[in-house]
């Protein structure tokens, strides 16, 4: 079954890191996916830039609204995602546990849904 590690943190947190401290988590976290996509559990990971660049699309009326920022306020933001082939839940949860930024984040567990038909 497929899984997304959703990952959370709050940017501050990252911004406030040494320059050093910000290397060694960069490599730890290519180090983990390495890892990850040797045992064959590794779909794709991606960092994301950050929510000053991000924009949020909704339509109303037939009509495009486009606004800066994530969709809702929060304090932590949406700040990467692992996306994994594990046998079960339980597999998902271990394997997002050791996503070196849970250290400082959350990492949110979501099955993917597979869509009928498709």
């Amino acid at each position: 079954m497929k899984y997304v590690c959703l990952v959370y943190g709050e940017e501050k947190d990252l911004y406030a890191l040494t320059a050093e401290r910000g290397a060694k988590l960069d490599a730890d976290s290519l180090a983990y996916d390495r890892s990850l996509d040797q045992e064959g559990k590794l779909i794709i990971a991606q960092a994301l830039q950050s929510v000053r660049t991000s924009k949020s699309v909704r339509r109303r009326e037939g009509k495009r609204l486009v606004t800066d920022g994530p969709f809702a306020e929060t304090k932590e933001q949406l700040l990467g995602f692992v996306m994994v082939e594990a046998d079960n839940l339980d597999e998902a949860l271990d394997i997002a546990a050791g996503i070196p930024l849970a250290e400082i984040g959350t990492i949110e567990v979501r099955a993917i849904y597979d869509i009928p038909g498709s």
